[in-house]
């Protein structure tokens, strides 16, 4: 039978992950733009940004949104996600385009998501 004491490996702090957290960390941009579309009822939904840096007025921001789309907005207060900007309608592909035409954030700092 195998002497158990034998064994050295056992016990030591290696880490497999911790190159790949590092990676991620270092890659991954910090100011990502997140664009959701939830469903309301029937025919309804609601267009949600969310991640745009404190640093711009979202009134502004909430303004041109109105203007050029043609739907309704306002800015909502959450205590998760800080200052958020909901509109009316699916205007995902609209709000995109938008910021990164007028310089608000990069084009791989905004993420769609949605069906």
């Amino acid at each position: 039978m195998a002497d158990i004491g034998n064994i050295q490996n056992l016990g030591g702090s290696f880490d497999p992950f911790a190159d790949a957290e590092k990676e991620e960390a270092a890659s991954a941009p910090k100011d990502i733009v997140h664009i959701r579309v939830q469903q309301r009822n029937g025919r309804k939904c609601l267009t949600t940004v969310q991640g745009i840096n404190p640093k711009i007025d979202l009134k502004k921001v909430i303004k041109a949104f109105k203007k050029e789309f043609a739907c309704n907005g306002t800015v909502i207060e959450d205590e998760e996600f800080g200052k958020v900007i909901q509109l009316q309608g699916d205007q995902r592909s609209n709000a995109s385009t938008f910021l990164t035409k007028q310089g608000i954030c990069a084009k791989d700092a905004v993420k769609v998501h949605g069906f």
